[in-house]
């Protein structure tokens, strides 16, 4: 069974956010990374660069396959994890501490749309 981090929201598409302040901090949960397997490219923004909820801001790549990661909330990305350029199996190793981008949100509303962590672990059935 995936582990499901209690005090974060979570999307459908399986990103996970954490509100510091004003700041989002997103990764993949790890349902996402066991589905994924073996990660060995994490195509991440720029710093400065603008997301749009529900929209693509870069991509995760396995042996198994790749899959776009779909930003949960809007904003300005104010950092992003760039140890994942060289290591990116550290999202394998740690999901939840290993996050990919910080977004400065636009509209912090936005994360009272996504998902709590029991209702995450329903909707992964």
């Amino acid at each position: 069974m995936s582990k499901v981090i209690e005090g974060l929201h979570y999307s459908e598409s399986h990103e996970w956010v954490k509100v510091e302040g004003g700041v989002a901090v997103i990764g993949i949960s790890d349902f996402a990374q066991s589905e994924l397997g073996d990660i060995t490219y994490v195509d991440l923004p720029e710093v400065g660069d603008e997301v749009n909820a529900e929209e693509d801001f870069g991509a995760v790549e396995s042996v198994k396959s790749s899959s776009d990661l779909i930003s949960p909330v809007s904003g300005e990305v104010c950092e992003v994890n760039s140890a994942l350029e060289d290591k990116p199996e550290l999202i394998n190793e740690d999901p939840y501490g290993n996050w990919i981008i910080k977004v400065k949100m636009s509209d912090p509303a936005e994360v009272d749309i996504l998902m709590g962590a029991a209702a995450y672990e329903q909707f992964l059935g």
